[in-house]
């Protein structure tokens, strides 16, 4: 993947793109062999079982086949509707539109209440589309905060340690420093440009998550009856937007013993906390999986500096961005991947798309923004620094944010000086 090829060094974001789409097949392949290997006996063990008993009914009350089927198909129809056996609360009133309102925006779409009406169909589609933008800004925007709190939380107790570290220290060790002179003033900046791990920002959303969903199964088990692990897989299913519909919670009319509207008002909180939860910690996993396919880039890039030692640049070929190429085909830049993405959607060869609001180029290189330009941000955010470009984004209505969206954010206010 990483060799240079007749049509010449292969892109590194290509590179990157197929190694995550094998992957992804890859996957795939492995859980529909898993999933198959342990559900297919059941769905054959249902299936015979159903045929007994359709046969036995049939048979029992004098039933054609045909005719029973037809009741069937009716029925299917009436539960798509919202008609069920069981006794539960009216789909479309006012709560329960709210609960199914609450479903598009957040992209669970539990599948257990639907439009019917030709009129519902298409309000739900310019409905869908506004609501889950917002809401996905909303993520994004909660993210940020999260992640902020955590910067804030894990540098005070960075300052603590380091500072409990140096009262501990000899009386000579003082001595020392204060004969060095400027070791105190490094030690300052050190500790100013200290960043929270990825590792340890993905580990504490990862406890965030399990404690709201084992929160939320403990209320789930005691009001629908269901068993803790039920519950802990409908928390999975509904936190992460999957939303099966096989489990869905608040459908009853009334719940005894437990009081029906501090029920629903829980639901709504712990679905909307762990939504956020979730997908807070998918972002980091996917920045944590983005930087295990760049090692693996490195990895494959590293043999063709064997086989390629000391080749030149292609007669009729400039050098590129971003190659999987030897090391000598590329000009020497600092590795930091601090910077890489704010160099790869700030420039282009000298150029400035100042003519657009936001050149496509520019969104896809924002979308491949890892956590360390988030961290870089945070840290500042944290010991009270200024950014240079905040200034500008405030006077041109742009706000500061984390990751693409905040990349985004100064690509709009630089555009909208330039014009």
């Amino acid at each position: 993947m990483a060799c240079r090829s007749g049509s010449g060094p292969i892109n590194e974001d290509n590179a990157r793109f197929l190694l995550l789409a094998l992957f992804i097949i890859i996957y795939l392949l492995c859980g529909a062999a898993v999933f198959s290997a342990l559900e297919q006996p059941k769905e054959r063990e249902a299936n015979e079982r159903w045929e007994q008993r359709f046969e036995h009914f049939s048979q029992k009350y004098n039933l054609s086949k045909k005719d029973l089927n037809n009741f069937l198909r009716n029925y299917e129809e009436a539960n798509v509707a919202g008609i069920r056996v069981d006794t539960i609360r009216p789909r479309w009133d006012f709560t329960g539109a709210f609960y199914f309102v609450g479903t598009v925006v957040s992209t669970i779409g539990f599948g257990m209440t639907t439009p019917a009406t030709i009129g519902g169909k298409v309000f739900l589609m310019f409905y869908g589309l506004l609501g889950c933008a917002a809401t996905i800004l909303f993520f994004n925007l909660f993210l940020e905060r999260v992640i902020t709190v955590i910067a804030v939380v894990l540098k005070s107790c960075h300052e603590h340690r380091h500072k409990k570290a140096a009262l501990a220290s000899n009386g000579q060790r003082v001595s020392e420093g204060n004969r060095a002179g400027g070791n105190g003033g490094e030690r300052g900046e050190d500790l100013a440009g200290w960043k929270p791990s990825v590792y340890c920002v993905m580990f504490i959303l990862g406890m965030a998550a399990i404690v709201v969903s084992c929160s939320a199964s403990l209320m789930y088990s005691a009001a629908e009856g269901w068993d803790y692990l039920d519950s802990l897989y409908f928390c999975f299913v509904a936190f992460s937007t999957i939303g099966f519909g096989d489990m869905v919670s608040s459908q009853r009319a009334v719940y005894e013993g437990h009081a029906t509207v501090a029920y629903r008002l829980g639901n709504f909180f712990f679905i909307l906390t762990g939504v956020c939860c979730i997908y807070s910690l998918f972002n980091v996993i996917s920045i944590v999986i983005k930087q295990v396919l760049n090692w693996l880039l490195r990895r494959l890039d590293a043999p063709c500096r064997c086989c390629f030692p000391r080749r030149g640049h292609h007669p009729h070929r400039h050098p590129r961005r971003n190659v999987v190429a030897p090391g000598h085909l590329r000009a020497r830049r600092d590795p930091s991947i601090e910077t890489d993405a704010l160099n790869e959607s700030e420039t282009d060869n000298g150029r400035r798309m100042s003519g657009e609001m936001i050149s496509m180029r520019d969104f896809l290189a924002a979308n491949k923004v890892n956590l360390a330009i988030m961290q870089k941000q945070l840290s500042e955010m944290a010991i009270g620094h200024p950014r240079q470009s905040s200034s500008n984004s405030r006077q041109n209505g742009f706000s500061g944010g984390v990751g693409a969206l905040g990349i985004m954010n100064n690509r709009l206010a630089e555009t909208s000086v330039d014009r």
